[in-house]
């Protein structure tokens, strides 16, 4: 079975998003609740909103866990995702938006967040 490794390109001018740097984004769980929870907003959320979302997915109790989770975000993914060109993020704003060549990510996006769903049920 021959698997096509090609940059993906959905539309002609669209830049590619190179295949390691699509699964080098996706490797993160967080990474892909980010993406996922812009995919399902319209226009761009504050980082609080944000950081509140991943508290309450992952279930998280302890009292510092929105700082953790903020001192992530700022970090590590938005960084990651910014260089990516598949958000915006504002820093003075302290909002995040998704951009059009997020959705090339889409496709892998459903099949992680299936994945995703059906291992957190595992564990409960």
């Amino acid at each position: 079975m021959k698997t096509d490794t090609t940059d993906v390109e959905h539309r002609s001018g669209d830049v590619p998003l190179p295949t390691n740097t699509i699964f080098d984004l996706l490797l993160d769980q967080r990474r892909r609740y980010v993406l996922y929870y812009l995919s399902r907003r319209l226009g761009a959320v504050s980082i609080e909103e944000l950081t509140e979302a991943i508290e309450l997915r992952e279930g998280t109790q302890r009292s510092d866990s929105l700082e953790r989770i903020s001192t992530g975000l700022h970090h590590n993914h938005l960084p990651k995702l910014v260089d990516a060109n598949v958000v915006k993020y504002d820093p003075t704003t302290e909002r995040v938006e998704r951009l059009p060549a997020a959705s090339k990510l889409d496709p892998y996006l459903e099949l992680a967040a299936i994945d995703d769903l059906s291992q957190r049920a595992r564990c409960s």
